[in-house]
């Protein structure tokens, strides 16, 4: 039985990686005057000079997971996967997500179907505290088949209590924050196995099936702001696709993961059906691990008593790279 990976699924991370080099290299106009641009492109959020404040921008969708949303006709959540997907990057600055607009793009319009996209919307944004200020949807028939959800979200935060991950260094705790599951990436990938062995229909030892678990909506991080409010913070991860190689994006440094988070069913459930090393699995989903705060061992207890199931899981080290159990995972 041969390994299934992210690549033969139709999804090849390290061709994104070139890809966004590739297109951030041509980003070179920079707006003169007020309200210009703070830092660099590729971190999690791009930030914007307003005064005393700055804003930020974060844009993202839910994937192919929508494709398993229609399998089971239930579309109640993925609003909620939407929101998650952009709030959970601004909360990795330490931004307080305040607006939000989306974008739906279709072959053929469905009431019921937005109806249902609209509540999860709606309770993602509760989630989140923020307001759903306007939105577009195009029906692009010949050029979209189904339906494509994404949206953009606008961030604010004093200057002073941004965190960049520029105080990162070698000695910090990496302290990892549960997932509830798939969370939206990786689907190219879960979907190839789960519809090899049994379907959506199969059922897991929780008695849930494979498709409840995979539908599951995406945590929404809140908590992380009185975190950052509450103890030193020095920087942190939304583990999304790419899985532990998003650590990457937050510094020059490495992590080493020695004690990583208990994995959930799904994942052991995909790893075995689809013959997946581990490797793979850990540059391709969160594995129990959805976001994740870099910070001084003092500020430990106050994280672990504010978010339950909360743990250190690695430290950083001075050679960059991204370590699991000893072994480098590239």
């Amino acid at each position: 039985m041969s390994n299934a990976t992210y690549r033969e699924a139709g999804v090849d991370i390290d061709l994104e990686a070139d890809a966004v080099k590739a297109l951030i290299g041509s980003l070179s106009f920079r707006r003169t005057g007020e309200f210009g641009m703070v830092g660099d492109l590729g971190h999690f959020a791009g930030l914007i000079d307003f005064g005393p404040y700055v804003l930020a921008l974060a844009t993202d969708g839910v994937g192919t997971k929508m494709l398993v949303a229609d399998a089971l006709s239930d579309w109640s959540t993925v609003g909620i996967d939407c929101i998650a997907m952009n709030v959970n990057d601004l909360y990795v600055m330490n931004l307080e997500p305040v607006a939000f607009v989306d974008y739906i793009a279709t072959d053929s319009l469905d009431p019921e179907k937005m109806k249902e996209i609209g509540k999860g919307l709606n309770e993602g944004a509760r989630q989140a505290n923020m307001n759903i200020v306007g939105g577009e949807t195009a029906t692009l028939k010949g050029l979209v088949n189904g339906l494509d959800l994404a949206g953009t979200c606008l961030g604010v935060q004093k200057r002073e209590d941004v965190v960049t991950g520029s105080a990162v260094s070698p000695g910090d705790l990496i302290v990892g924050i549960p997932s509830n599951g798939v969370h939206s990436n990786g689907f190219s990938l879960a979907r190839k196995i789960a519809l090899e062995n049994g379907g959506y229909g199969t059922f897991l030892s929780d008695g849930r099936t494979v498709g409840e678990a995979l539908i599951t909506p995406t945590r929404i991080y809140a908590e992380v702001l009185a975190v950052c409010a509450a103890c030193t913070v020095h920087g942190m991860c939304h583990v999304t696709g790419g899985g532990l190689l998003n650590f990457l994006r937050v510094g020059p440094y490495g992590f080493s993961f020695d004690d990583p988070m208990p994995v959930p069913e799904i994942f052991s459930w995909l790893a075995g059906k689809g013959n997946v090393t581990e490797d793979e699995l850990y540059r391709t989903f969160n594995m129990g691990m959805g976001y994740a705060f870099i910070v001084p061992e003092i500020s430990v207890e106050t994280i672990m008593e504010m978010i339950p199931g909360a743990r250190v899981v690695g430290r950083v080290v001075e050679k960059r790279g991204v370590w699991l159990k000893g072994r480098e995972i590239r």
